[in-house]
């Protein structure tokens, strides 16, 4: 989706070149018009199409690569996968603050359906002769340790993080009567697991991670790639050379990926296609009423804003982690935004309109980060403070979506710039970094 604009935006660049040439006072600016006659590019410079194939490349990896999906629902097809795997390219560039909190939130779920799922089992070790089966008398009197039974088998060290993750992103798949019955998130496996209706699940952390389509070293080769553009554009800043807003975008959807898939997902297994299957050991059917929908799952990605059932089923330390992983990451990209304030644009009132949605942004995001953790705290609303917190809980989708509403519009308005500004840049733009610079040596 982001490369077939990209690609758009340059096949217009000549034709925009010519009714830029029409356009008076232009040439009595300081920025010079792509493809002018009075500047030719030295050999070694770069052009604006490595310039926007580069951004490319790095948004891709940012949304697809680095962005692992939920296991498919059941009874999902192929094009239903791919639109929700574009929505999530799509928010993942659009609002990459909304991403950060939302892969926060999973590790902190990922955590507690661990250690639940570790309680269960610290339980069953403790049973007495749970762990042993007798040998028939025919046998040498010998007590052999076959049960390291399933449940034991299953994760001889108790369940990890990697577990966790995948119980959340749907992957114990429910049979009945030897038919898929029904996609089991992690409070039902666990309840049915106490019940006795389902057995522990019998599967290691090596299992999961051989189903995972990425490996350490392509979860390392991806992080070296964005790193790398990391780099370059702040070595271009620090050789004082321009650079475009596109690359100034890019590089505030790179940090937060970064973050994010580095250390919030990076035991999370990517590009599941198959759920592990546990079986119901009842005749009578499973429980209709907590089994109806199956497109429930642990928080799903826009659940954290708008599901005041989830928003408030953490407590204090989880709000707090989840405000910090929203409200950080939307200073972070207003901070690598900031770097394009003193871009050069092809007019005055291009400048004015950027800087004000820059703005605007960086404080609506705050802002609805704010609420949200106001709302998710416990309170009585007593007095002035709890009247302030009753109408806030109970007109908060109203107020995110209104502020929700501005925020999308100031994102669109520094989208088109960015690609408007395109049409001409400053001639320092396709310089190129002189790495030598940066290694130590001896004048002459």
């Amino acid at each position: 989706m982001m490369i077939s604009l990209l690609c758009a935006v340059l096949f217009g660049v000549p034709f925009v070149r010519a009714s830029l040439v029409s356009l008076p006072g232009l040439n009595d600016t300081c920025i010079l018009p792509l493809f002018s006659s009075n500047w030719q590019p030295s050999p070694d410079a770069r052009t604006l199409w490595v310039i926007m194939s580069s951004c490319s490349l790095t948004l891709f990896a940012c949304t697809w690569t680095a962005v692992p999906p939920d296991i498919p629902r059941l009874g999902e097809g192929v094009v239903v996968i791919i639109v929700r795997r574009l929505l999530l390219m799509f928010v993942a560039y659009f609002a990459p603050e909304l991403m950060a909190a939302w892969a926060a939130w999973q590790l902190i779920c990922a955590r507690k359906i661990a250690k639940d799922f570790n309680d269960i089992l610290g339980a069953q070790r403790a049973q007495p002769n749970g762990d042993c089966e007798a040998v028939p008398q025919s046998s040498p009197a010998v007590v052999l340790p076959t049960a390291i039974s399933n449940s034991n088998e299953s994760s001889s060290a108790g369940w990890t993080e990697t577990h966790g993750f995948f119980a959340g992103m749907g992957g114990f798949l429910l049979y009945f009567d030897g038919k898929p019955w029904a996609t089991l998130t992690p409070d039902e496996l666990l309840q049915f697991v106490r019940d006795g209706f389902v057995e522990m699940p019998v599967i290691t952390k090596a299992d999961i991670e051989d189903r995972s389509k990425g490996d350490v070293l392509s979860r390392c080769i991806t992080i070296l790639q964005l790193g790398w553009f990391f780099v370059q554009i702040i070595a271009r800043y620090a050789q004082h050379l321009s650079t475009t807003l596109l690359e100034v975008d890019t590089l505030a959807v790179v940090c937060l990926t970064i973050a994010t898939y580095g250390l919030l997902w990076w035991r999370k297994p990517k590009d599941v296609q198959r759920p592990h299957i546990v079986h119901w050991n009842s005749t009578t059917p499973p429980p209709h009423e907590c089994l109806a929908n199956d497109k429930r799952r642990t928080p799903m990605l826009l659940s954290i804003l708008f599901n005041r059932k989830v928003r408030r089923s953490n407590n204090s330390a989880r709000s707090v982690t989840i405000f910090l992983a929203g409200g950080v990451s939307g200073v972070l990209v207003a901070a690598m935004h900031a770097l394009g304030w003193n871009f050069v644009f092809p007019s005055h009132a291009e400048r004015i309109v950027w800087h004000t949605a820059f703005i605007g942004k960086a404080c609506l995001s705050l802002t609805m980060w704010s609420l949200w953790y106001l709302d998710a705290q416990p309170s009585e609303y007593d007095g002035l403070s709890g009247k302030a917190l009753y109408f806030l809980s109970v007109n908060l989708m109203k107020i995110i979506g209104f502020l929700g509403t501005i925020y999308i519009l100031a994102r669109l308005t520094i989208i088109t710039l960015t690609m408007l500004s395109l049409r001409s840049l400053p001639q320092g733009v396709y310089d190129t970094v002189a790495w030598t610079k940066f290694i130590p040596h001896i004048g002459v």
